[in-house]
């Protein structure tokens, strides 16, 4: 085997709050029919690379359920593997610390290379052509690398490189970074320089690659970057990941209808979408089994989605099989699975952007955000910057004249 893929797929996404609150990030829909981690793993088959190991921490379930032995990426020929590696002992602590817990499937394996991934960013990406860099470079490391805004610097790993891309320096979100040429969280490993460098740090519990394995592999490794120029995101918030979804519904650089690289999914067995004679769409992507009745505008729609007559979505994210009534106006707002919206709501509206209370950091820019399997009365009004949270079950929301005012929580 040349080449071992080890996916870190169990991060939280604590930033993506109520979509994270029953699934990790990784498991998060994205861009109606997909999940976050089908670009990594679709990238590495259309790389030509069969061999996948996948860590898995945070809620696991529904991931472990959506990725099975890995049929829709063709990874259960004889030939080729997914495995899902969960902490035994104790929890991951950090990425390194999570690649350390798993070295023994790691030297199992014997592969000449080991490519590490983050499992929860979109980009279509050819790892074969970062591997052959790494191979002619004779580098032990090779780090894929993008440039950022110089104002965006500060929030990536930061890497320094001399004109034939070999790394002088790299530092983890700098305060005042010198480049903005930034870590994509990418790795390319020789083997054996990565059991090394794990195995050299057998004190550090929270073992980490920014803070501890790449800068102290610059110091006595060969370690380049490898340059990378087209789309790539990190969704970690409500923002970026309504941002991404939307830029979809135009023309963008991440063309999900390249038929030379596909992404993969498990796809639900769904009836075509049917729109109805009053119905109106713009702009939108719409998965299968939707029934569209009302208007839809700049907003995607996942599987399964019912917008009745007279209903308005606008600028939205609407997630699986939700239930959107009579006479709606629903706008900039992101709704998690099965969840009921009743007829005659108003969902995102008026001149009041006061950022929400309990968490300002994560909800200012006038976004509603609702999750899974909650029921909303007829009639409702909902302004902006609330959180709804799935554990907010019908009987117990507190609605003050069936009216929730900017910057609200409920849970």
């Amino acid at each position: 085997m040349e080449t071992l893929a080890l996916i870190l797929a169990g991060g939280r996404g604590s930033r993506l709050d109520i979509l994270s609150e029953k699934r990790s990030k990784p498991a998060v829909p994205f861009a109606g029919k997909f999940r976050i981690i089908d670009f990594a793993l679709s990238n590495c088959t259309n790389s030509g690379i069969y061999q996948i190991g996948i860590l898995t921490q945070y809620l696991p379930l529904s991931l472990n359920e959506h990725i099975g032995v890995g049929k829709p990426w063709d990874l259960d020929r004889r030939d080729s593997f997914v495995t899902l590696l969960q902490p035994n002992n104790s929890w991951y602590e950090g990425t390194a610390d999570a690649i350390r817990k798993n070295l023994e499937f790691v030297k199992r394996y014997a592969s000449k290379y080991v490519l590490i991934l983050s499992g929860d960013h979109i980009y279509k990406m050819d790892y074969s052509k970062m591997i052959e860099q790494h191979k002619q470079t004779g580098a032990d490391l090779t780090i894929a690398a993008k440039i950022v805004p110089m104002e965006e610097a500060s929030r990536f790993g930061i890497l320094e490189t001399d004109s034939n891309l070999r790394i002088e320096k790299f530092v983890e979100k700098p305060k005042e970074p010198k480049s903005n040429k930034a870590s994509m969280g990418i790795y390319v490993f020789s083997t054996e320089a990565l059991i090394e460098a794990i195995e050299s740090h057998p004190d550090i519990t929270d073992l980490d690659f920014g803070m501890h394995i790449i800068p102290d592999m610059i110091k006595t490794k060969n370690v380049y970057a490898y340059e990378y120029y087209d789309y790539w995101k990190d969704v970690g918030t409500y923002d970026s990941y309504l941002e991404a979804n939307l830029e979809l519904c135009h023309d963008t650089s991440l063309d999900l209808y390249d038929p030379t690289w596909k992404i993969y999914t498990k796809s639900e067995d769904l009836p075509p979408v049917k729109v109805g004679e009053k119905a109106h769409i713009t702009t939108s992507l719409i998965s299968n089994g939707c029934k569209i009745d009302g208007t839809v505008e700049e907003s995607v729609l996942s599987p399964g989605v019912i917008v009745g007559e007279g209903s308005v979505i606008k600028h939205s994210v609407i997630l699986n099989d939700v239930k959107i009534g009579k006479n709606c106006v629903i706008e900039d707002t992101i709704i998690d699975k099965e969840t009921v919206i009743g007829d005659n709501s108003k969902i995102g509206c008026g001149d009041d952007y006061t950022a929400n209370k309990d968490n300002p950091k994560i909800l200012s820019s006038g976004l509603n955000v609702i999750g899974k399997k909650i029921i909303l009365p007829d009639g409702l009004t909902v302004e902006r910057n609330v959180r709804i949270f799935s554990s907010a079950k019908p009987k117990n929301l507190e609605i003050d004249k069936n009216h929730i005012k900017s910057g609200e929580t409920l849970k």
